[in-house]
């Protein structure tokens, strides 16, 4: 990766995905404003390292206060944003949508316009390097079948509260692009694994069950499939987005690890017989237990990003089988990311 000696707004930076991309631009050589509302799921000690760096800064505070983003897009006269912030958990979004309208849409707008104001009044220079990233989500495509994969031609067809937030904003993205010529980048990802993901999400939520003894809950018979991406591999092809790619564009990034949640589940049990055993010497997967299925279950995820690969050069590096097995060691190495910030967010 090149060299960047850019100033970012990065949005939703002291959340899991968030953090990851913090700590590779400010390794880059970037410099990097955090703008965090620290819910549930951000937390300060995820920026540990690039706060200590002096390369990064957080600013407690919402997307949607549009005066806020004002003063840092004035103070600061970032070269560009990226909006990593969202609510993101899928059955949340079913229990309360309004959070999810609120933080992705509304937010999601008000960025946009901040962003808008902030361009326009850039010289041509600055104006040229300027860049307005929104990180968005496969789910928006909505399911497939038991072949083929999404790419970026893909119909919008969103099937919960959450995916049809994304979308939004996704449409948002687009036609302050067209309408008003913002330069805007989109990104869709697979699902994301890795160190210091909220542990309300499937592999960490596992691993904190199983190490508590306590049942594994898998809805409906687990044959649901998703395509796994390591969250450094989604961050670096995020950078690659925002420093290669080309405005009005949206693109794809896969981890072409294609698993059934079964079969994830089954996996984190035979890392932790190895890694942390039972006390009564019984496999892990005796916990598994099936469960009612979500309404809308989406039932099949994947990502084609030729034009990732193409345009930006994007290509993983992680070995999912051998990223899943060093997740399940930092887990047990950190135990403290296996605790929500309210214990009844783990569920």
């Amino acid at each position: 990766m090149e060299p960047c000696d850019r100033t970012l707004l990065v949005t939703g930076g002291a959340g899991f995905v968030g953090s990851s991309f913090v700590e590779l631009a400010v390794a880059r050589g970037a410099r990097v404003i955090v703008l965090d509302a620290l819910t549930y799921a951000g937390r300060r000690d995820n920026l540990r390292e690039a706060l200590a760096s002096g390369r990064a800064e957080l600013v407690v505070g919402d997307i949607c206060d549009g005066a806020l983003v004002r003063g840092l897009l004035a103070a600061h006269r970032p070269d560009a944003i990226v909006n990593f912030a969202a609510e993101s958990h899928v059955d949340r979004s079913i229990a309360g949508p309004d959070a999810f309208v609120r933080t992705n849409v509304v937010g999601a707008a008000t960025l946009l316009g901040a962003a808008l104001e902030h361009w326009r009044g850039q010289d041509p220079a600055a104006a040229a390097r300027f860049r307005h990233v929104q990180i968005s989500t496969d789910e928006v495509f909505g399911a497939l079948g038991p072949t083929g994969a999404f790419d970026e031609s893909s119909p919008v067809a969103p099937s919960s509260p959450y995916s049809a937030s994304k979308a939004s904003a996704d449409h948002l993205t687009c036609a302050w692009h067209h309408t008003f010529g913002l330069p805007t980048i989109i990104t869709h990802c697979s699902n994301n694994y890795g160190p210091r993901q909220y542990p309300e999400k499937l592999i960490p939520l596992m691993i904190a069950r199983a190490l508590a003894g306590e049942p594994l809950p898998v809805y409906g018979d687990g044959g649901n499939v998703r395509d796994w991406i390591h969250v450094r591999d989604h961050s670096h092809g995020v950078w690659l987005a925002l420093t290669r790619g080309r405005p009005g564009r949206s693109y794809c990034l896969g981890g072409h690890a294609e698993r059934r949640n079964l079969d994830i589940v089954r996996t984190l049990c035979r890392h932790l017989d190895e890694l942390r055993a039972r006390a009564d010497g019984r496999p892990h997967a005796d916990g598994i237990t099936f469960v009612t299925d979500r309404p809308g279950h989406d039932w099949r995820y994947a990502i084609d990003d030729t034009r990732a690969r193409r345009e930006l050069g994007f290509e993983c590096s992680y070995d999912f089988d051998e990223g899943l097995r060093d997740t399940v060691r930092w887990y047990l190495d950190h135990p403290a990311w296996l605790r929500p910030a309210h214990e009844e967010d783990l569920r």
